[in-house]
């Protein structure tokens, strides 16, 4: 079990910088869309995207992973 580590230990850092500009994206993607619903969001609440935080902080996220995709490096 201990020889397993380091393989998994060097995997989740190859995984991670292959996938970083889309975990940014989607991390700055969902602050990005609960700020749309602070700051401007639906008054009559009939919106679907932006009338609860949690669709908007969604929908941010897959923009923002989406966005961040463009970016990422293929390798």
């Amino acid at each position: 079990m201990t020889s397993l580590r380091p393989l998994l230990i060097k995997a989740y850092k190859l995984m991670l910088k292959k996938y970083l500009s889309t975990i940014i994206g989607i991390i700055f993607g969902t602050i990005a869309g609960y700020l749309y619903y602070k700051y401007i969001g639906c008054i009559s609440g009939t919106c679907a995207i932006t009338s609860k935080p949690i669709n908007s902080s969604l929908y941010g996220a897959i923009m923002g992973g989406l966005v961040g995709n463009l970016f990422q490096t293929k390798k």
